[in-house]
């Protein structure tokens, strides 16, 4: 039969395999539940990256919407901005002038009258 100095070494070699099995087993299990996690990590980084993008082509898009209506807007705007330059100008020429003139000589407040009745003279035309 088995020797009995053969019969420890055995039992020993035996301990030593179940004990590295096992811990090759916690190692697979541990492996195997840290690659689960990643998976399910992944998903939801990809669902919030595309959440993400799906944001950005939103606020890209509104962006652009708005310079086609800024332009438009702008386009429309136009002439009557062009009308509101040519009446300031007009108005501008007239206060240059207004300004341009020397009070009339004796009571400040009769001169002030006489150019205001001529200012409303020329407003009354327009």
């Amino acid at each position: 039969m088995i020797g009995e100095k053969l019969l420890p070494a055995l039992v020993a070699v035996l301990v030593a395999s179940v004990a590295g099995n096992a811990l090759l087993g916690w190692a697979w299990l541990s492996a195997r539940d840290d690659a689960a996690k990643t998976a399910a990590e992944l998903g939801s980084m990809t669902g919030q990256r595309d959440g993400a993008l799906k944001g950005a082509q939103a606020c890209s898009d509104a962006t652009e919407a708005l310079g086609t209506v800024a332009a438009q807007r702008a386009a429309e705007a136009a002439p009557a901005r062009a009308a509101a330059a040519g009446q300031a100008q007009a108005l501008n020429a007239r206060a240059d002038y207004t300004l341009s003139r020397q009070p009339a000589a004796g009571d400040s407040c009769a001169a002030l009258q006489t150019l205001g009745g001529e200012w409303l003279k020329g407003r009354s035309k327009q």
